[in-house]
Order: structure tokens, then sequence, then C-alpha cells
């Protein structure tokens, strides 16, 4: 009894990926040149919040503000981030740069030793994506801290 020979050909999805806006803001037109205006930018988004929410802002190559990507949602006093959904809207609408930003909602601006091993490791992913953090700003409440100018990006 002959069997049948076997399946040599096999179909798979083809994928098309495509950046959906979620919703508008409103941001400079002008580029971000200090952490200051960077913190205006986001203050509303981040200022109030009553947990940690992580954000990228995507930078053109002038360092003008393509929009914002919120990356994460989290909790009282931490956020899961992970390069990978980090740098997906990065990618996609082809950021030159991006600044990094989340709140601390109990107004402490001190960075937690996850804040730093975030920051390191993200930056790290960003130099082998070709797309640079500039920065990494705490924002608490109507004062925020600059990784930057700490010293500590």
């Amino acid at each position: 009894m002959a069997h049948p020979a076997p399946e040599t050909t096999r179909y798979r999805p083809r994928y098309r990926v495509a950046l959906v806006t979620d919703s508008r803001c409103r941001v400079t037109t002008q580029p971000l040149t200090s952490p200051t205006e960077a913190f205006a930018l986001l203050r509303d988004e981040l200022g109030g919040a009553d947990r940690e929410i992580f954000l990228t802002v995507l930078l053109d190559t002038r360092h003008g503000v393509i929009g914002l990507h919120q990356v994460s949602i989290g909790s009282l006093n931490a956020s899961l981030v992970h390069p990978r959904e980090t740098f997906k809207a990065a990618i996609l609408c082809n950021a030159a740069a991006v600044i990094l930003a989340h709140s601390h909602p109990s107004g402490d601006l001190t960075p937690s030793q996850d804040d730093l091993a975030v920051t390191a490791r993200l930056k790290e992913a960003g130099v082998l994506l070709g797309i640079p953090v500039l920065d990494h700003l705490i924002i608490a409440q109507d004062h925020y801290l600059s990784l930057k100018e700490r010293g500590l990006l």
C-alpha cells in the first residue's frame, strides 16, 4: 500500500505592521532642548498619576516631538518595563531618539535601584537599535528629576 507523499508546503500568515494612533496630546512644535521643556510636555500626563506610569517621548532627528507612547501602567510604586515594549512605537514611527519618563506618585523623586537598572538596560537597548535614550525623567506632582542632569544616565 502506497503512503501519501509528505507535505512539503505549508502556509503561514503574512504580517503587516502598522502604528495606530490611540489618542492625541498637545505638544510643542519646537524641538525639546532641555529637561525643563520635556517636563512641561509631560506634567499633565504624569504629574497627578496615582500609580506609576511609564512613557516614552518619541523624537525626530531635530528632537521635535513625534508623539508619546504609554509603555506601561503599574502599581503605586512599581511598573513593568521591557525594552521590547519601550522601543516598539519608536521603531514603528521612525523615531531618531527617545526620552523616557515615569511618575512617582509618592512625591519622592529619588530614583530607586530598579529605576537605575531599567534606565541602564533601556539605554543599552537604544544603542543597539540606533535610537538613543536622551534622558529619563522622574515626575511627581509639579516637580521632576532628570537622570541625565544628575549624571545617572
